[in-house]
């Protein structure tokens, strides 16, 4: 066992941190001393190693796509080739990060980007997106959540976990993520605590903390402030996720606060391989779109059940519960969105045993809930309870349509709770009026 500390330079200072990342053996332990260094992607497939950053240390990652090199992964719920991982760690175990330190993913110049290319480019066109669409020859038949499939331009996370084991992620503060900002992926034993997540509210797809396919999993003490979802649990999509059969599961998520988010604990929409035995409590979620959200779809597949949320404070957000089966991001294909029952197959997801308990939401700007199941395949199994709802003063109240995103319904009748394809019991609920559709 050695401690080793890594001092940078004022130039790219890629090749170096790699290098010493890699020298290390079994115990010992790298020091990222106090300054802001210039990177490129980082590469972590060490087991049994400790990597601190000092307070005051940050790791500043350098825009150029083309460094990016492919990674086999999964990209918004399918398995494809991506971008590098700002900060990867992979194909590992017992590996700790920890320290007052900064990983700034740089994400400017990513966002401006995945705008410009959002609404006037309708293929691969960079060097990068033509390197990934070879990469990827069926991608234009890939589903995704409306990050940039089409385009293949398929942004890096900051911090990555994939196909590892035993991992601790403790005290740094993440921000400007190019994409998604956390993302464990088919790992097995991950405690990620004290970690602070800071990226503008406005940019596009980077989500906080996005749990995907993994098992034994504890988020404590997290401070998320993010432009997409804030902490989120998902599994892939539809057969591609049937045939990797990973479901994220035993997962428990408390004492953390969410800010500005689309949702504060959130489930899917890739739900594909199943999420079940979550547990989220004692969290508090301020100005979030959604409080608890659980959303899927046709053709994204997967049960999700065996979920408890309990004693959780919401201010000032849209719509403090909502669970739909309508979910529209991604897909224009309005066949997923009918009102009439459709054959049950393989990939028509399943939502059941959800717990809802001790809930206070004040401040709702659009409706107290939203709970719509497929008619085909109804949400069961709903228990809420000793919840508290009061509405936002009228000047700050919005339309109740914001209250999900979703698509082939009718319109919303009040602000209450709308009920829709569900078996629900209801006790000690103040301020939401039930509308049963």
């Amino acid at each position: 066992m050695a401690i080793y500390t890594f001092k940078g330079t004022d130039g790219d200072n890629t090749a170096a941190l790699n290098k010493a990342i890699d020298a290390l053996r079994m115990g010992d332990e790298l020091v990222i001393s106090k300054g802001v260094w210039k990177v490129g992607p980082v590469d972590v497939a060490k087991s049994d190693v400790t990597i601190t950053f000092e307070e005051g240390a940050e790791l500043l990652f350098i825009y150029d796509d083309m460094r990016y090199m492919p990674v086999f992964t999964r990209w918004e719920g399918q398995r494809c080739y991506a971008m590098h991982p700002c900060f990867y760690v992979h194909d590992a175990r017992k590996v700790t990060i920890r320290g007052k330190g900064i990983l700034n993913g740089n994400g400017t110049p990513w966002w401006e980007q995945t705008m410009r290319k959002k609404h006037i480019q309708q293929g691969p066109y960079s060097m990068a997106e033509h390197r990934l669409a070879a990469l990827n020859p069926n991608y234009e038949n890939q589903p995704g959540g409306g990050g940039g499939r089409p385009c293949q331009y398929l942004r890096p996370p900051l911090l990555q976990i994939c196909h590892a084991e035993d991992v601790v992620v403790d005290g740094l503060l993440l921000k400007d993520s190019p994409f998604w900002t956390l993302h464990p992926v088919f790992s097995v034993g991950l405690k990620l605590r004290n970690i602070t997540i800071d990226n503008p509210a406005d940019a596009p797809n980077t989500d906080g903390i996005d749990i995907d396919s993994c098992r034994d999993v504890e988020v404590d003490h997290c401070h998320v402030h993010v432009g997409d979802d804030g902490i989120a649990i998902k599994s892939g999509v539809g057969e591609d996720a049937l045939e990797v059969a990973f479901p994220s599961s035993n997962i428990y998520v408390h004492d953390c606060v969410v800010e500005a988010a689309h949702g504060g604990a959130v489930i899917g929409s890739e739900t594909g391989c199943g999420v079940h035995d979550v547990r989220v409590e004692n969290c508090t979620y301020i100005g979030t779109d959604r409080g608890v959200r659980i959303k899927t779809r046709r053709g994204r597949a997967g049960d999700i059940h065996g979920l408890s949320f309990k004693r959780l404070k919401m201010e000032n957000v849209l719509c403090p519960i909502t669970v739909n089966m309508y979910y529209v991001c991604g897909s224009k294909d309005e066949r997923l969105f009918s009102l009439e029952k459709q054959p049950v197959t393989d990939t028509t997801p399943h939502i059941y045993d959800v717990e809802i308990e001790d809930i206070e939401a004040s401040g709702v700007r659009s409706a107290c809930g939203f709970i719509v199941g497929l008619p085909e395949a109804p949400i069961t199994g709903l228990s809420i309870k000793n919840c508290r709802f009061s509405l936002a003063d009228e000047k700050d109240l919005v339309d109740p349509e914001l209250a999900s995103m979703s698509q082939g319904l009718p319109p919303a009748k009040s602000r209450g709770i709308r009920l829709r394809n569900v078996e629900v019991k209801f006790e000690n609920i103040v301020g939401a009026p039930v509308d049963q559709e």
